[in-house]
């Protein structure tokens, strides 16, 4: 496949008629779809960083232990995990808008029922569901890009992406923050609620279908079981999926610890926690864009994400040293600085490792974009308990599993990604 190869940004016949475009129209619908798949894509750092300020309240507010409201977090991400994995191949059958709009529909009703949970365990269900509702945004906003675009595009299109779906991270803990000011955490999922509601409607009028009928796949169950089981034959495809996948999970280990991390230890307010939350995203979408508009098509993607991969562990390594002593008794600020370095790398990591692995495949996109998510959100919900095993009070927790997600994803790249053979990224599954 070739990697320079791009399609236009126009889709293929929808479901919703049109007239034929002008090119100003043209641009505007791209944008908007830009913004509508940003949204989608947004639904993560929604549905849990808006809600990261709210954890110590909810342990005092529902009577559990920080472990427990945890796990608040861990059922949503396996929820997002195992949807993905039902409503990709959906999505290759069906086309992208029919599971799309069933799946939002049913993410506001969990989420409403968040709301009003009466007790921990209630909600870790009711986040479970949400989570298998929400992860239709995740999974086919990723077959959309693959619809629209290849190689270096794709890749651009994904830091695009970033920018987009990155003002959720920054602007959702402030909010959440706020919010905790005015009403307690149950207006946290009010407030989520409402926003599901309007991205719904946008999907519902702004984005076309981008599957034509005749890219369909008529089989069901069975073929969608092979069409997946030829791309974890695929040993480059499965070293891409998980090196992205444990580079999550250090991402991940730092959004279910940092709140405890910042507030409980460092003493510091939901508001200030937010802050930093912001910064560090910040960070993450400055560096996804200087990955998307400098380096991508001017620099290997695997060059680019061996460094990512490289800072990952060295900040993580860096936390652990301090989270031990190994520096003396430190303040919030290096802290907040290694977490910020972390989180930054991100922005390279993530994008080039989910690019590479789509490149690997022409055909069922949808279930190739389901066994990426599924891997990150499924690892990522096995890392979210492992920090907060020795309590709230030490951030040694976090800084373990953030490093030794790190040294798996590395091997994993370099094992199975084998970068260095031009091969595994110029052959892929179907091309």
């Amino acid at each position: 496949m070739s990697e320079q190869g791009a399609q236009a940004p126009s889709v293929p016949q929808s479901d919703v008629p049109s007239a034929v475009p002008s090119p100003g129209a043209t641009r505007r619908a791209g944008l908007l779809v830009v913004l509508v798949l940003g949204g989608l894509t947004a639904t993560p750092p929604l549905a849990m960083d808006m809600y990261l300020p709210s954890l110590p309240e909810v342990t005092r507010s529902l009577h559990a232990p920080a472990a427990t409201v945890q796990l608040t977090l861990t059922a949503c991400l396996a929820g997002m995990a195992l949807g993905q994995l039902a409503v990709g191949p959906m999505s290759d059958k069906w086309g992208r808008r029919r599971p799309l709009l069933t799946g939002l529909a049913i993410y506001i009703v969990a989420t409403a029922l968040c709301a009003i949970a009466p007790n921990v365990e209630s909600l870790i269900a009711f986040r479970l569901a949400q989570g298998l509702a929400g992860a239709a945004g995740i999974v086919i906003a990723r077959a959309v890009v693959r619809d629209l675009y290849d190689g270096v595009a794709m890749a651009r299109f994904f830091s695009t992406l970033m920018l987009v779906s990155g003002v959720a991270p920054i602007v959702a803990p402030l909010v959440g923050g706020q919010i905790l000011r005015v009403t307690d955490w149950r207006g946290v999922f009010v407030v989520l609620t409402a926003v599901g509601i309007l991205l719904t409607a946008l999907v519902w009028r702004r984005l076309p279908e981008t599957l034509a009928p005749a890219d369909r796949h008529a089989g069901g169950t069975a073929e969608a079981l092979r069409s997946m089981r030829a791309l974890l034959t695929d040993f480059p495809f499965t070293g891409y999926m998980l090196t992205g996948g444990f580079a999550f999970a250090a991402l991940f280990a730092y959004i279910s610890a940092s709140p405890f991390v910042i507030q409980e230890i460092y003493g510091a307010s939901p508001q200030t926690f937010s802050l930093l939350f912001g910064v560090n995203s910040v960070g993450l979408v400055v560096v996804g864009q200087i990955n998307g508009k400098l380096l991508v098509g001017r620099v290997s993607m695997d060059k680019v994400l061996a460094a990512g991969l490289a800072v990952v562990v060295l900040a993580s390594t860096a936390l652990l040293l301090m989270a031990t002593g190994a520096f003396g008794e430190v303040g919030l600020i290096p802290v907040a600085t290694a977490l910020f370095v972390l989180m930054s790398a991100m922005g390279v990591t993530m994008p080039n490792a989910q690019t590479l692995a789509l490149m690997r495949t022409r055909h069922s996109a949808g279930s190739a974009s389901a066994l990426l998510g599924t891997s990150s959100f499924l690892i990522g919900a096995v890392a979210s308990p492992l920090v907060g095993i020795a309590g709230e009070h030490t951030a040694v927790p976090m800084a373990v599993v953030q490093l030794v997600a790190g040294l798996v994803a590395v091997a994993c790249f370099v094992g199975m990604c084998r970068p260095w053979n031009t091969r595994t990224t110029a052959e892929g599954v179907g091309s």
